[in-house]
C-alpha cells in the first residue's frame, strides 16, 4: 500500500518508545508511517494526583480527538491507561505482545527492603490477613512514592504504617523526584523502565501485588470507518495478549469501568486454559475481596464480566466499591 500511516503518540520517552515499536513492525509489514507527537493533559499537569484530574482518558483524550479529526490515523496508548469504554467513532486495532505484568520497587536503602520483608531474594511470607486480626509486615514509619491508587491500596495493605506520597510524571520524572527525595522508594511498572533500558538495579519484583487490568500490554486504536488502517495495522495484533487483556478490562468495567480505582487483574494462558485473578481493596488497605477462576479458552470470552458480576455477590465487595464511589463524589 502506498499510504503512509501517521502514528499519534505523547511525547514521553516511554510513549514515543512505544510507538517507534509499532513503526518498525509496520515497516516489516511494509507499510511506511510516521510519528506525530500530541500532548496529554497527563502530561501537562504533573503535580495534581491521578485520582483528582478524574483519571477516565486523561492520558488518552488529547490522542482521540487528533484521531477523530484526522490529524493521525492510529493512536498508541499503554493499554493500561485506556478507559474500559472507548470512544466513540474508535475501535480497537490490535494488542502487541505484553511485556512484564510486574509492579517493582526501586528502592534507596537495602536496610529499609530487608525491614519490608525483603530476605534471601525474595519477599518473606507472612500473615497480613488484617480480617483474622494478623500483624502486619513491620512498623516503621518508611516512606514510598506513588501516584497509582491500586498500588497504594496493596502496600497499605501488606505496610499499613507506611507513608505514600504522590509521585506523578513520566517514568523519567519519577525516577528523578525519587533521587532527589528522602523516600524508602517508589513502585513503578515494570515493563515502562525495562523498555527504555532505565531499570535501576536497585529494584525487586514486588510479586506479591497483582497488576492494573492491561499492564504490560500496548493497545493501537484507529477510526472505525477507516477500514484502510484497520486492515494495515491488524496483522500486529498478538491474540493470547489481547484475550487476556480483554478479560482483566471486562472484569474492571463490571465493577466500576475506571483505572483510577484499586482494582487489580491478571488472566494468564495455561495449555488450554485461562487462569484470573481478580481483587478489590478499599483504598486505605483496611479491606480486600478476591477472586480466581480458571476455564477452558473456548469458554473465556465474557471470563472478566463473570469473575466481576460473581465478585459483587460478596456485600463485602459492595461496601467497598461504595465507599469508593462516596469518596469520589
Amino acid at each position: 500500500m502506498s499510504r503512509t500511516l501517521r502514528i499519534g503518540t505523547r511525547d514521553s520517552q516511554l510513549a514515543v518508545w512505544q510507538a517507534t515499536l509499532v513503526q518498525d513492525l509496520l515497516q516489516t509489514e511494509g507499510i511506511a508511517s510516521e510519528l506525530v507527537y500530541i500532548k496529554s493533559e497527563g502530561d501537562i499537569d504533573t503535580v495534581t494526583p491521578l485520582y483528582a484530574l478524574g483519571v477516565q482518558g486523561v492520558f488518552t483524550r488529547s490522542l482521540d480527538a487528533a484521531l477523530l479529526s484526522n490529524r493521525i490515523d492510529i493512536a498508541v496508548h499503554s493499554m493500561k491507561d485506556v478507559p474500559t469504554q472507548l470512544a466513540q467513532g474508535i475501535i480497537e486495532n490490535a494488542v502487541l505482545e505484553r511485556a512484564s505484568t510486574k509492579d517493582i520497587l526501586v528502592y534507596k536503602d537495602l536496610a529499609a527492603l530487608e525491614q519490608l520483608g525483603w530476605v534471601n531474594g525474595q519477599w518473606s511470607l507472612v500473615n497480613n490477613d488484617r480480617a483474622a486480626n494478623a500483624s502486619p509486615v513491620h512498623h516503621s514509619p518508611l516512606t514510598i512514592g506513588t501516584s497509582s491508587i491500586r498500588r497504594n491500596a496493596q502496600w497499605k495493605r501488606r505496610y499499613p504504617n507506611s507513608v505514600v506520597e504522590n509521585l506523578r510524571g513520566n517514568v523519567n520524572t519519577r525516577l528523578r523526584k525519587l533521587a532527589e527525595s528522602s523516600w524508602t522508594g517508589a513502585i513503578f511498572a515494570a515493563a515502562g523502565l525495562e523498555r527504555i533500558n532505565l531499570r535501576p538495579e536497585t529494584s525487586v519484583e514486588l510479586d506479591w501485588m497483582l497488576p492494573a487490568p492491561a499492564q504490560g500490554a500496548i493497545m493501537i486504536v484507529c477510526r472505525e470507518d477507516d477500514q484502510e488502517a484497520y486492515d494495515m495495522v491488524r496483522p500486529l495484533n498478538h491474540p493470547e495478549t489481547a484475550l487476556c487483556a480483554r478479560i482483566e478490562r471486562q472484569f474492571l468495567r463490571a465493577l466500576m469501568g475506571g483505572c483510577s480505582t484499586p482494582i487489580s487483574a491478571l488472566a494468564r494462558m495455561e495449555f488450554a486454559q485461562v487462569v484470573f485473578e481478580g481483587h478489590v481493596c478499599a483504598p486505605d488497605g483496611s479491606d480486600i475481596v478476591e477472586i480466581r477462576n480458571t476455564v477452558d479458552i473456548v469458554a473465556a470470552g465474557n471470563l472478566g464480566t463473570e469473575a466481576g458480576e460473581e465478585l459483587l455477590k460478596d456485600p463485602k465487595a459492595q461496601q467497598i466499591i461504595q465507599s469508593i464511589r462516596n469518596a469520589k463524589g
